[in-house]
Parts: C-alpha cells; structure tokens; sequence
C-alpha cells in the first residue's frame, strides 16, 4: 500500500483544509469520486454511514485508492465505530457524543472527531482528554460567530466545524484561530454522483483545497 501525502502537522484538522463529506448510494461511485478528489488536491473523505452500501465503499476506497485518507462519519453507536475499523476506514466522525461513544471510538485506536453543539458538550469532551473535535451543525448552531465567541473561554478545544458550510462562507471559518478545517458536502452534490462527473467534483475540489 503506498503512503499517504505528508499532512501539514499531525493532527486530522490540519491535513487538508476542507474535508470532503460524501454520501454514496452507489458503491460503483466510490473509487471513482475518491479519485477525483485526490486529483483536485484533497487525499482526504468523510464517507457518511448513511447508506447500506457505506462500509463497501469505504473497503472499495481503501483497497483501491490508498493514496486517500478514507474515514467514516455519522458514527452514532459504538458497533459502527467497529465496523467502520474493520472496513478499513483511518478515522471517526460523529454528529454528537456520549461517554459510550466516545470510549468505543478511543478503543479503535483510530483518530476521531466527536461532535459537538454547545460549550457545555465541547468542555464534556475536553474532559475526556480530547481537545479535537467536530461543531455540528454549524451554521443551525451559531456559525462562524459563534466559535469566534467560544475560542477565548475555551481555547484548548479545536474544531472541523461541518454542516450548512459553502465554498462563500468556508473561509470565514478557516480564518479562526480554533478552527483546523471544515467539513464540506458542496464538494459531491448528489447531482453530480449521480450523473457521474467526476471532472465536476475534481474541479469543485480543487477549489477547496486553495481555501485557507
């Protein structure tokens, strides 16, 4: 298996600056959409546990296109998190976070982001020991704004801020000093899996990826 492109630092947030999230009803749509998005210049894909065919495709990405960094998101219970490590996946996404949830995906040994809404859940997962995390949904739940207010109280807490984001408004996230990256769906419209065009996502990729 080849290695993956050298990231900016250690950390999940800073390997690419928009982390394409990706739905895939087709599983013969996996290797492809991967391969457009390695070759807009993001080697990174959250592909959401929202489809009966969601783990193949992560085993499809994983086998067949190893130059990306394939995870898996919408993990909402501890056998996903499972499932999700034996499928091949290289990280975790959750919506939320519960003690359980948490444990399960620490006991992968996979890095993982556990969402969060408010202070009050950020600061519940800092207490855990993890300081990286998800804010979702972002713009139902303050937006920009709202985790420029939080980065004074609470600077140790870092996030992928995911949900309602655009290519317009992604910057004004990524200017934040508490934000590594954001969560992008505009990357892979549902259109445009569904046509196939995946010159269009490529683009739409490339774009992102000169996002700072």
């Amino acid at each position: 298996m080849s290695s993956l492109p050298e990231p900016r630092s250690t950390s999940l947030l800073d390997v690419v600056p928009v982390l394409p999230v990706v739905v895939i009803d087709r599983l013969e749509d996996a290797v492809p959409v991967a391969r457009a998005l390695v070759a807009g210049g993001l080697p990174a894909i959250e592909l959401t546990l929202r489809t009966p065919v969601a783990l193949d495709a992560i085993r499809a990405i994983a086998d067949d296109v190893p130059e990306i960094l394939v995870g898996a998101g919408t993990v909402v219970t501890p056998g996903q998190a499972k499932e999700a490590l034996d499928a091949g996946a290289r990280f975790l996404v959750s919506p939320g976070a519960t003690p359980t949830l948490l444990a399960a995906m620490a006991d992968t040994g996979l890095p993982f982001l556990p969402g969060t809404a408010t202070v009050s859940e950020a600061l519940a997962v800092l207490e855990a020991g993890f300081t990286e995390m998800k804010f979702f949904p972002a713009e139902a739940s303050g937006g920009a704004a709202y985790l420029k207010s939080v980065a004074s109280p609470v600077p140790a807490a870092r996030f992928c801020p995911t949900g309602g984001i655009t290519a317009t408004t992604a910057a004004d996230y990524l200017a934040l000093p508490n934000v590594g990256c954001v969560g992008g769906s505009w990357l892979t419209p549902p259109a445009v899996l569904e046509a196939g065009d995946w010159a269009r996502v490529e683009s739409l990729a490339r774009a992102a990826a000169d996002l700072r």
